[in-house]
């Protein structure tokens, strides 16, 4: 089946960097866009950022500058690799895409910044 496995997150101070994945089966992971999101406690669920099956990224203010999204298709992964890290960049992080118009995602992982 479908699956979407997120790891790499953790415990950092800010300034630090972490390099997420998400482990992707179950589809032909080459096709398809992917994307990061984030989810604060309290606040909803906001894209981080996009990359095409064809390799063109996109970013959102979150991420301008600071984090890069890229993918691995030999190997079905998504990166998200994030530096300089905030306080306000603690939320659990998921990947997601677009199946058949059903929305994917997998478990998240947790990233927690303190100063």
């Amino acid at each position: 089946q479908v699956q979407l496995v997120e790891s790499g997150g953790g415990s950092v101070q800010t300034g630090d960097s972490l390099k997420l994945s998400c482990a992707a089966s179950g589809f032909t992971f080459s096709t398809y866009a992917m994307g990061w999101f984030r989810q604060a406690p309290g606040k909803q669920r906001e894209l981080v950022a996009r990359i095409t099956s064809g390799g063109t990224t996109d970013y959102t203010d979150i991420a301008k500058g600071r984090f890069t999204i890229s993918r691995d298709n030999a190997k079905n992964t998504l990166y998200l690799q994030m530096n300089s890290l905030k306080i306000e960049d603690a939320a659990v992080y998921y990947c997601g895409t677009k199946i058949g118009g059903a929305t994917i995602r997998g478990q998240g992982t947790q990233v927690s910044v303190s100063s």
